[in-house]
């Protein structure tokens, strides 16, 4: 059993927990995944590793309430215990010889952006930061970028938070100012990615792609992940989460991961409806 050390809620659908998790903390780096379960009769969902702390022993993951599980965890306080937490798996982002990067991160992806910032930032990189949200009131991390970066815009769709527009907006005026990148990393909703990367290769900047929202069971096996790079098949979990933007054809893994919505919304719905009830 993994003990929760810390739980708090960074807006309205988004939670960050702190897990006591030494073996997989020793390990994590970011860009990997951890695999969970709530309990033993639990789905087992793929979580990006947000943080760590090797001394304390601790993994922070940052999630979305949208199915079935993540209502089951959220459900879950500080003092209890998760049932499963395996991991680091995935490839680590790659970040040696980086002189000079910009981290593109939209909504809850920005919790998978802030660790890859983060060891840049140590490292000596100068890390460019760009991190989007639909409103005010979803804005998270602010205050970890604004301490992992060297230069961090906030755009907000609504313009109620930062600058009004999108991250490819900003992305685009830092670069016709002169900002020359040795590479752009992104993540976020797929449409943003899709975006952020066909902006880049106008510019003929290197860009990666993170494609841990596609990713269903963590293993390859479900072939939820499945996705086209380069004209090869590969898979989400076990290649990467971390591909070529460039290469990804964004229009099939767009298709794709909308064919799983509607389940994930009506299992999401049956759970909330089962806390309910026992509430009642």
């Amino acid at each position: 059993m993994y003990r929760i050390l810390n739980k708090k809620a960074l807006n309205p659908t988004v939670t960050w927990m702190e897990i006591e998790a030494p073996a997989v903390a020793r390990k994590a780096e970011p860009g990997q995944f951890v695999i969970l379960r709530v309990d033993e009769e639990g789905e087992r969902i793929p979580l990006t590793v947000a943080d760590f702390d090797r001394e304390k022993g601790s993994v922070t993951i940052i999630f979305q309430i949208v199915g079935a599980t993540t209502e089951k965890l959220n459900h879950l306080e500080t003092g209890d215990a998760i049932c499963d937490f395996v991991g680091p798996l995935g490839r680590a982002t790659e970040t040696e010889g980086l002189r000079k990067v910009a981290v593109v991160g939209g909504g809850v992806g920005c919790a998978i952006a802030y660790p890859v910032a983060k060891k840049l930032h140590a490292l000596g990189c100068e890390v460019h930061a760009i991190v989007g949200f639909r409103t005010k009131d979803l804005v998270i991390l602010e205050e970890e970028f604004r301490a992992a970066s060297d230069k961090l815009v906030i755009m907000s769709d609504d313009g109620s938070y930062g600058e009004k527009g999108l991250v490819t907006d900003a992305l685009k005026k830092l670069i016709e100012s002169g900002e020359q990148y040795d590479e752009v990393i992104t993540i976020g909703p797929l449409i943003m990615m899709k975006f952020v990367c066909k902006l880049t290769k106008e510019y003929g900047i290197k860009t990666v792609a993170s494609m841990n929202p596609i990713m269903i069971d963590g293993t390859g096996m479900c072939g939820g992940c499945r996705l086209t790079v380069g004209g090869e098949t590969k898979f989400a979990c076990v290649d990467g989460p971390e591909f070529d933007g460039h290469k990804i054809d964004f229009d099939e893994a767009i298709a794709r991961s909308g064919m799983y919505k509607p389940f994930e919304r009506r299992a999401h719905e049956e759970t909330c409806n089962l806390f309910r009830m026992e509430v009642k």
